[in-house]
């Protein structure tokens, strides 16, 4: 299975669990943390059997242009590889960023395309466990055998009110991106006038992913804490700053943190007041 790191944290376990092995393609934040088509194309081996694609990307934030969606499209289908297009986050998209569904590029894409997504983010309904799956009739019958035996979790209650909210009015979501727009673009702004930190502007989801390797062996904060990866870097924001930050060592992508701002205004300009005091005490 090629994963793209950075990516969601289970991907890697999920594939490792169903007895496949992980073939990590590392993107770069260069290219906004978009896997390339020649990357993909030269990953390809007779064992690959599945991409696994999120977009847009939690960590990164990463939409991909449509063009290079297309691109990957042509190697899938040159190569006959399905592909697993995550998207969850398909409308919580930016100005300068298009979503396209991968199913939506081609006929041919569109038959080796497995489509997850769910009501959890653009109708703010994380813990009601409503998702769903697009995909061949046989894929879809296969996972529907193995889904039955392991789970039973959608109740009524979380079902009825994602046909509610799916079905009903749709001024919510504008409204909720409206807000993200906002954070995301106060987020970016202290982001920058903080010196040594690096990333890609997200084009959607709710994420700043950013590299603080530049801090690596710096006595932070008012202990003098000196951490040389990510992990440690969190931990000891945590316990100098009162800032809680996700490592990208989770996410496959060492010397980065993920920031979320699916918060309000005042929580993160107090979080950030604090992580530019504890990077430069």
């Amino acid at each position: 299975m090629i994963i793209p790191p950075p990516y969601w944290v289970i991907y890697s376990a999920l594939v490792e669990l169903a007895g496949a092995k992980p073939v990590l393609v590392e993107t770069t934040l260069e290219n906004g943390f978009c896997l390339q088509p020649e990357q993909f194309a030269a990953a390809i081996t007779p064992k690959t059997r599945l991409l696994m694609l999120n977009n847009p990307c939690n960590p990164t934030g990463a939409a991909y242009p449509v063009e290079t969606l297309e691109a990957l499209a042509a190697v899938a289908v040159e190569k006959g590889i399905p592909v697993l297009s995550d998207e969850i986050y398909e409308k919580l998209i930016y100005e300068g960023s298009e979503f396209r569904s991968f199913a939506a590029l081609s006929p041919e894409a569109r038959d080796l395309t497995i489509i997850v997504s769910g009501v959890s983010k653009a109708y703010a309904m994380t813990g009601w466990r409503i998702g769903w799956t697009l995909a061949p009739a046989d894929v879809t019958k296969a996972m529907d055998k193995l889904q039955s035996q392991e789970t039973s979790n959608p109740c009524s209650v979380s079902q009825h009110a994602a046909i509610e909210a799916l079905n009903g009015p749709q001024e919510c979501v504008g409204e909720m991106l409206a807000e993200f727009r906002t954070r995301r673009e106060f987020v970016l702004s202290r982001l920058k006038q903080i010196p040594g930190l690096r990333f890609a502007e997200p084009g959607g989801a709710f994420y700043a992913f950013f590299n603080v390797s530049d801090y690596f062996g710096k006595p932070l904060g008012e202990s003098g804490a000196v951490v040389d990866n990510s992990s440690d870097f969190c931990t000891a924001l945590l316990e100098g700053g009162h800032v809680a930050l996700v490592t990208g060592d989770a996410f496959g992508a060492p010397g980065y943190v993920r920031l979320s701002f699916a918060t309000s205004m005042d929580v993160l300009e107090t979080g950030l007041d604090r992580l530019a005091g504890f990077l430069n005490p």
